[in-house]
């Protein structure tokens, strides 16, 4: 049931829009000049299983003068990389001058040396690389190969989407072919349980599909009807669906970093188990945690930045499903942790005045004074060691001269906080700056 033109794709219709980059490369001709090639040579598809990754690499590889080579990052080592590379080598410069498109599934789970593997094949144009990942790939792709990228987000479908594949799937040739109808209560409930996965939907179909044939009369050439009890047999456990009543993947996920904020730990267990049940990628949500314990917790809690990294680390480890262990001790830490978004917001105002144009030289007596010839045009002169004053702190001018008073941490009176926020009128006061408005 693969789509075999792009008109035939089910959703990601904001992707192949006439004149986009990936229609024009999904419609280009390989065998055509230079001037006439268009598009990019790296392509990075990001969503989730089963909204048609794959099919959209096939559908590259159907335009003339092309061919479709697959590796998946589970298996495949540098050393099958690079014989595929080679191998397009020949094939481009042979008397057929054929492009080949590499599709590449679960780039996520390539080493960066597998992955700096592919460098010279994309600059060069000896492929088109088109790599498929589930995670979010400016943590999961080196650097260079993301820059070298069109990296295109790839969204669930819609359940009418869903629904039409299914209704498909029964009337095509292609697929059962007029052999059963579906019952609308079936369809209904497949159409539940696929949760915007084109596979998972044709697998739950063909299951209850075969159930319903099984039971029929092998005489009779009427269409068998695939009740909602075939469907429901399909499958030995209901499916979490991440879209329940709409919402989606980032919905999930947004709710448990929310429940963590506003410290309802019961919520947030429940939204990380449904992550987790749903098949979440628990690398993913160990990223999440790490980010919350800065963002939202921060110096309330500095033992929580520890606790999440340590979970990271732990997760990579040991994998699902004692992972669900370590999540769960990671965000009943951080749910029950005092909170402050202090440090969140300085830097965001620190950012803020930097991208205004604030910010003026280097005050003179903090430039590197380390080379021949600094003193004479001023740097380190007058400079004050912190570690020969008392308190050790040194009672200088450390911001430029248009920022000199400004304050951009403002401590909260939050756990340990609220100690340090004692400390650092104190500290603001040797250093003459006063203590920060309203900072508890």
């Amino acid at each position: 049931m693969r789509p075999a033109r792009a008109e035939e794709l089910l959703g990601q219709q904001h992707l192949l829009a006439p004149g986009s980059p990936l229609r024009r490369l999904v419609e280009a001709d390989a065998t055509a000049g230079p001037a006439r090639r268009v598009g990019p040579s790296s392509v990075l598809l990001w969503g989730p299983p089963g909204v048609g990754k794959t099919t959209i690499a096939h559908l590259v590889a159907a335009a003339p003068g092309r061919r479709y080579r697959e590796l998946s990052a589970v298996t495949a080592g540098v050393k099958d990389v690079r014989a595929v590379i080679d191998d397009a080598r020949h094939a481009r410069n042979g008397l057929e001058q054929t492009q080949t498109v590499l599709f590449l599934d679960e780039i996520h789970r390539f080493s960066k040396a597998q992955q700096d593997a592919l460098l010279p094949a994309v600059e060069n144009r000896w492929v088109v690389l088109v790599a498929a990942t589930t995670e979010n790939p400016s943590f999961s792709v080196v650097a260079p190969l993301l820059s070298r990228s069109l990296v295109l987000t790839l969204r669930p479908l819609t359940d009418d989407d869903v629904r039409a594949l299914l209704e498909r799937a029964v009337d095509d040739a292609r697929g059962l072919g007029g052999h059963v109808r579906l019952a609308t209560e079936a369809l209904d409930h497949v159409v539940r349980l696929a949760g915007g996965d084109a596979r998972r939907a044709l697998t739950v179909l063909e299951a209850a599909a075969g159930a319903a044939l099984a039971r029929a009369d092998a005489d009779d050439d009427e269409p068998v009807e695939v009740t909602l009890a075939d469907a429901e047999a399909a499958v030995d456990v209901a499916a979490v669906r991440y879209d329940r009543d709409g919402d989606q993947h980032y919905d999930v996920a947004s709710a448990l970093i929310k429940s963590v904020r506003g410290s309802d730990v019961d919520a947030a267990l429940h939204y990380l188990a449904r992550m987790l049940e749903a098949g979440e990628d628990p690398r993913f949500v160990a990223r999440r945690l790490m980010i919350s314990a800065s963002e939202d917790i921060g110096m309330a809690d500095p033992t929580a930045l520890q606790t999440a990294v340590a979970a990271a680390q732990s997760v990579a480890l040991i994998g699902m499903p004692e992972a669900r262990i370590v999540l769960a001790q990671a965000v009943v830490h951080l749910a029950t942790a005092p909170k402050s978004n202090a440090a969140y917001l300085g830097v965001d105002a620190a950012l803020a005045d930097v991208r205004a144009g604030r910010g003026g030289p280097v005050p003179a007596h903090l430039r590197d004074a380390h080379y021949a010839g600094a003193r004479a045009h001023g740097h380190g002169v007058g400079y004050r060691y912190a570690h020969d004053e008392p308190h050790g702190v040194a009672r200088q001018q450390y911001l430029p001269d248009d920022l000199a008073d400004r304050v951009y941490y403002r401590p909260t009176d939050r756990g340990v906080e609220g100690r340090l926020a004692e400390r650092l009128e104190r500290l603001r006061a040797l250093l003459g700056r006063g203590a920060a408005p309203g900072s508890g």
